[in-house]
C-alpha cells in the first residue's frame, strides 16, 4: 500500500484541489491511502475536508490534528498514522498529474531497491509571470525540480524536494523520521529537515532515485517570488544549516563554512556572468540571497 501524506497549515485556497488531484488521479485499483494532516490551520481547512470526504466516499481517506507545531511534526504524524509500506509527501498547494500513482507503482516494481525517491516539479506561478531572477540557480527557491527525462540516483548534494517526494517504511525504520528541530513552522521559513533525512538515507547506502513520470505542479503565489519572501527564505536555510550542522558535530560545521566559501566564490562569478549577458535581475538576487544565508549560518546580525 501506498499511504499519500499531505501536512497543511492554513492553505484553504489550494488544499481541496490537492485532494481532488489524487482521487481523480485515474487509477481506482490502485492500494493507497490519502492523510490529511491539518497543522493547527485557523481557516476552512476542516470543512474542506469533510467536503472531500463527502464528495469522493471511495477514497480511503483519513484526517487528522497535529497539535505540535511545525512541518516535520506533521509530517511524522503522517508517518505514524500511516498503514503503506511507502510514505508518499505531497505539499498541500502541490497537484498531481494524471497517471501519477499507475507510474509509482511501476516503478517500485522496476526498481526494488529503490529506498525513496523525488519525482519532477514545475511551477505554477499565480501570477502567470516568471521572476525575472528565475534561472537554473534558483529553480529551487520555488520548491521546483527537473532533472531530465530519464530516471538516475540523487548523488552528491542533490535531494528531492519536498513538494514530490517518498521514503520507503524500511528506510524510515533505518534511519529515523524527521528531525522536528528542522523545518518550517507557521511563517518560520526555517527548512532543513529533507536534506537532513536524505543524508542519513544516502550514509546508510539507500538508494534514492528520481523518477521523471511522476510529475506534480506547485502553485507559487506572488508573495513568494519577492525579494522579501526570498530574504527570508535564505536566512532559514541558514539557520536550519547551522543547528543540522551543530548537531552532528563541529567538524560537520566546519566542513559546513568551508563549503560556504566555496559558494561564495561561484556566487561571484555567476554575478559576472550575469552582468555580462545583461541578467543583472539573475545575477543580484543569487548574490543576496547568498548574503542572507551566510549571516544565518555565521550567526550575524548585521
Amino acid at each position: 500500500m501506498f499511504s499519500i501524506i499531505v501536512s497543511t497549515y492554513n492553505r484553504d485556497k489550494f488544499i481541496y484541489n490537492c485532494l481532488r488531484c489524487v482521487a481523480e488521479n485515474g487509477f481506482a485499483e490502485l492500494d493507497y491511502e490519502l492523510l490529511l494532516i491539518n497543522n493547527n490551520s485557523t481557516d476552512n481547512t476542516e470543512n474542506l475536508s469533510r467536503q472531500f470526504a463527502t464528495n469522493y466516499p471511495k477514497v480511503n481517506f483519513r484526517y487528522f490534528n497535529e497539535l505540535n507545531q511545525g512541518l516535520s511534526f506533521a509530517r511524522n504524524r503522517g508517518i505514524a498514522e500511516a498503514r503503506g509500506d511507502w510514505f508518499i509527501f505531497i505539499d498541500d498547494d502541490a497537484m498531481l498529474h494524471k497517471g501519477y500513482l499507475e507510474n509509482l507503482k511501476k516503478y517500485i516494481v522496476k526498481y526494488p531497491d529503490a529506498d525513496a525517491f523525488g519525482g519532477k516539479i514545475v511551477p505554477e506561478f499565480e501570477s502567470g509571470e516568471k521572476p525575472a531572477w528565475l534561472c537554473k540557480w534558483t529553480y529551487s527557491w520555488v520548491s521546483a525540480l527537473n532533472l531530465g527525462k530519464n530516471v538516475q540516483l540523487f548523488k552528491g548534494g542533490k535531494y528531492p524536494i519536498g513538494a514530490n517526494m517518498g521514503i520507503s517504511r524500511r528506510a524510515i525504520k533505518q534511519c529515523g523520521t524527521f528531525d522536528t528541530s528542522l523545518g518550517r513552522s507557521k511563517n518560520n521559513l526555517m527548512g532543513g529537515e529533507e536534506k537532513d533525512i536524505f543524508n542519513r538515507i544516502k550514509a546508510k547506502d539507500l538508494k534514492i532515485y528520481y523518477l521523471p513520470n511522476l510529475v506534480v505542479n506547485h502553485i507559487i503565489p506572488p508573495h513568494r517570488t519577492t525579494t522579501e519572501f526570498i530574504v527570508k527564505l535564505a536566512s532559514g536555510i541558514g539557520a536550519s544549516e547551522r543547528i543540522r550542522c551543530k548537531s552532528a558535530g563541529m567538524f560537520a560545521l566546519l566542513k559546513r563554512y568551508v563549503s560556504e566559501l566555496i559558494k561564495w566564490a561561484a556566487t561571484i562569478v555567476l554575478w559576472l556572468f550575469y552582468m555580462l549577458t545583461f541578467r543583472p535581475a539573475c545575477g543580484n538576487m543569487l548574490v543576496r540571497f547568498r548574503c542572507r544565508v551566510s549571516r544565518s549560518l555565521l550567526r550575524f546580525t548585521l
